[in-house]
């Protein structure tokens, strides 16, 4: 959906100039009406998202024996559970309220974090009392999820300026935009068949030859609450993977957002270890 636009003439302190010319880059910030637009929407609060859900629900049966006692989100990194260091970064990108989708022993996720005023944060919580998905989760919290949102993945742990995402997202006016992370080898993957900054499909583990990219879904994307209503289907288990970003793709309504930052997923033995000895907190 094109973005209308209007054109405005302002008289602004000559030293301004300088500053706002030294955030054009020529990618991200166009030019100097670009970065005019950026920083009025920034001042604004026009872009700005302040809710997120996170999914926690999984068994995680590879980190067996270590998850017959704890679900998979409270397991250590460096010292704190893992979703806490997911629930850090979100916090300092100015997300104040956090909706827990929680299902197996998710009792111990509730006990830790409360009702998050101990962390600064308004926390709420979804049961899964059977497993939904990662798609199933939305249509429990549809109530809290009335405005755009970040959905992540409780297990994954990655940096990224999700304050630039959200100035991505609302710039696009997708229904979605999903961070991409690069990946050497991506045929473990759903990969990214992109279009400009759309997403127009995902390949599902291709052989490395045949990957159309070495961008993958990060685990981490910015959604609007239409989505529940629209694709979300009304019951049972479904995922966001491969039951709504397919249908999004092919509206031309799912965006992707490439970084660089860190990215571990922690879902076998052998990356969890990696990211207990490399992960690299923001805090």
């Amino acid at each position: 959906m094109a973005i209308e636009r209007e054109k405005l003439t302002v008289t602004i302190k000559k030293e301004l100039f300088k500053k706002i010319d030294g955030i054009v880059d020529g990618k991200k910030i166009r030019n100097r009406s670009h970065a005019a637009e950026f920083l009025i929407e920034a001042g604004l609060g026009l872009n700005k998202i302040t809710k997120a859900i996170i999914l926690v629900g999984g068994e995680g049966t590879r980190l067996r024996p270590f998850t017959f006692e704890l679900p998979k989100a409270m397991l250590p990194v460096q010292g704190k559970p893992m979703v806490l260091h997911v629930i850090e970064q979100l916090k300092i990108h100015g997300i104040s309220e956090i909706i827990l989708a929680i299902g197996y022993k998710g009792h111990k996720i509730r006990e830790y974090f409360g009702d998050g005023h101990q962390f600064g944060l308004n926390i709420k919580y979804v049961v899964e009392d059977k497993p939904l998905g990662t798609a199933g989760p939305l249509r429990l919290a549809k109530k809290y999820l009335t405005e755009s949102f970040f959905i992540v993945w409780g297990d994954i742990l990655s940096h990224l300026d999700l304050t630039d995402l959200m100035y991505f997202h609302k710039e696009h006016g997708g229904l979605a935009t999903v961070a991409l992370t690069t990946v050497s080898d991506p045929s473990r993957y759903g990969v990214a068949m992109m279009n400009g900054n759309k997403i127009v499909g995902f390949i599902e583990k291709p052989k490395l030859e045949e990957a159309p990219s070495k961008l993958i879904n990060s685990g981490l994307a910015i959604m609007e609450p239409e989505i529940i209503e629209k694709y979300v289907p009304k019951r049972g288990k479904a995922m966001v993977e491969y039951d709504i970003y397919p249908r999004l793709a092919a509206d031309g309504k799912l965006f992707g957002y490439p970084f660089q930052g860190q990215w571990f997923d922690t879902g076998t033995h052998e990356s969890y270890e990696k990211a207990i000895k490399e992960w690299k907190s923001e805090n």
